[in-house]
């Protein structure tokens, strides 16, 4: 062999090498395209589960956002209900003062008379304003004494009796009596 054929023998290994060594490393870069293609593949299958939920939340929010406009349309339109029911209620306030003005003392003093009157004859009914009742009028009036005693006075005529005024009874003194009543005691 001479020098030219050895050479070309030895440029003929390392290029038979250098293809191993290609052939090799062309082989790992394909697993690792493979497996950047799976993995691209899980990632963008993610992103489109990712992307589905995302468009539903959007969605959501915008379902929510929609509820929440016709709720604040709703808010609004009782707003101006409220203002002017407001203007309403000051108006009749206004008027209202000006009756209970107008027509309060009259008609507080009618009030009052009108229970007097109906205290009185309560208290006329049941014999607390003339004393003991049910033993007729006489028991109201005495005779006066005869002529000589009375100084010249007509005889048979009659004056208001004059009684012993009773001392009324308290709310104490009541409340204390029922309360013995009530309890079977003697008071």
């Amino acid at each position: 062999m001479n020098a030219g054929q050895l050479a070309a023998l030895i440029a003929a290994a390392f290029f038979a090498i250098a293809m191993c060594a290609v052939v090799v490393v062309l082989g790992r870069l394909g697993k690792l395209i493979s497996a950047a293609t799976s993995l691209v593949t899980s990632y963008q299958a993610g992103a489109d589960d990712l992307l589905a939920r995302s468009r539903a939340a959007v969605e959501r929010a915008d379902q929510q956002l929609a509820r929440t406009g016709a709720m604040a349309d709703g808010v609004d339109a009782v707003a101006a209900s409220m203002s002017d029911l407001s203007m309403q209620v000051s108006a009749v306030a206004g008027t209202a003062k000006l009756i209970a003005t107008g027509l309060g003392a009259p008609v507080l003093r009618l009030a009052a008379a009108g229970h007097g009157i109906r205290h009185a004859l309560a208290m006329r009914r049941s014999g607390r304003a003339a004393g003991i009742r049910g033993r007729g009028e006489a028991a109201h009036f005495r005779s006066l004494p005869e002529p000589e005693e009375a100084g010249g006075r007509r005889p048979g005529s009659r004056v208001p009796a004059v009684r012993a005024q009773q001392r009324r009874e308290t709310w104490r003194e009541r409340t204390e009596r029922a309360r013995a009543a009530r309890d079977g005691a003697q008071p």
